[in-house]
């Protein structure tokens, strides 16, 4: 299964930006999946998850309030909604399956600009 984030852009502080995660070679229906991102100089860290039957998950303190993570109808596409970004957020984010594949490559990030 092949995974690719879009979505990312430069934006405002205070700003709004929706990334998708689109997967190709088969679905992610059954899986946790969860949004991640690697800042300069940092390692990369989970933002926010949610489980395989959509009724839990995890957000990080960071971004707890203001990221939102969704699936699509479809099933194999899921979203993230950030509202009120702060240069902090600035990073690429990469959707993948929680947890992630040892080995596994990652897919193709996007890249997220907040500036001050």
């Amino acid at each position: 299964v092949q995974l690719q984030a879009s979505g990312g852009g430069a934006v405002e502080a205070g700003g709004s930006l929706r990334l998708s995660c689109t997967s190709s070679g088969g679905s992610f229906y059954s899986h946790a999946m969860g949004w991640f991102r690697q800042a300069p100089g940092k390692e990369r860290q989970l933002v926010v998850s949610i489980s395989a039957d959509d009724r839990t998950g995890y957000v990080d303190s960071s971004v707890k309030g203001r990221f939102t993570m969704s699936r699509g109808s479809a099933k194999n596409t899921v979203y993230l909604q950030m509202n009120s970004l702060q240069p902090e957020d600035t990073a690429v984010y990469y959707c993948n399956i929680v947890p992630p594949l040892i080995g596994a490559a990652w897919g193709k990030g996007t890249q997220v600009t907040v500036s001050s």
